[in-house]
């Protein structure tokens, strides 16, 4: 069983760059704001150690992790995230926990990730409190109308394409994104078979922000991979 959520953070704990510890809130939607690159990723991504992927991908212009693992139980996912959200914190990029709301609580994460099937996000705030970020994923026009500010900080608008990682889910193509960007009521960020190659018409529909997966996580050289998403978005911030 979970034990209980921690009121509190060890000394040092939501402390960056000159950032009140005291104030995890502003630390995390300040951090949020102008965040562009967003990875997901497992426990143990194609093998790899994940300390390591996420120091090349963050050194790489991550802003973002989203740790997504649904075969560990609980206590094993809290003992991964605990590390996970020590790394981040210290690199200065927010650690999200995928439909796991009492483990984000648990190891202190920055926020949970849940979808259109999961706990609805009403229950999900009312459990985490006002401090911790939540994401929610979105398929059709209708979801990102349905989407309370309030409740919600970003929307995850997707699959743009087909990906193994969501078998069975049809992609939503481009036109999903012009909608967001026209409609969302929060920061989106298109996701779905992603990588640099296709990054421009994405990117050209309307999105400013990007979450990746296997182009990242799945790279030989994640900082490299990384980088070179990020670039793409940076200079087309530059130019908007």
């Amino acid at each position: 069983m979970l034990a209980r959520a921690r009121a509190g953070a060890a000394p040092g704990a939501w402390q960056t760059a000159g950032m009140p510890e005291h104030n995890p809130e502003r630390r995390r939607r300040e951090l949020l704001a102008p965040a562009r690159l967003y990875l997901v990723c497992g426990a143990a991504p194609d093998g790899s150690e994940l300390p390591e992927l996420l120091r090349g991908a963050i050194a790489g212009g991550v802003e973002i992790v989203q740790l997504r693992e649904k075969q560990l139980a609980d206590d094993e996912l809290i003992a991964v995230a605990n590390a996970a959200r020590a790394l981040c914190e210290r690199l200065g990029a927010l650690l999200i926990i995928n439909d796991r709301p009492a483990v984000a609580l648990e190891v202190g994460a920055d926020g949970v990730h849940v979808g259109q099937e999961d706990m609805p996000v009403a229950d999900v705030r009312e459990l985490v409190g006002a401090d911790m970020l939540i994401g929610l994923s979105t398929h059709s026009p209708e979801q990102i109308d349905a989407v309370d500010a309030e409740l919600v900080d970003y929307i995850g608008v997707g699959p743009i394409h087909e990906t193994p990682t969501k078998p069975g889910r049809a992609a939503v193509g481009l036109e999903l994104v012009r909608y967001a960007a026209a409609h969302a009521p929060v920061p989106f960020f298109a996701i779905g078979g992603l990588d640099a190659g296709n990054l421009q018409e994405t990117i050209e529909a309307g999105a400013e922000r990007v979450c990746v997966l296997r182009a990242i996580a799945a790279a030989a050289d994640p900082e490299s991979a990384a980088r070179a998403i990020r670039s793409r978005l940076d200079a087309i911030a530059a130019e908007r």
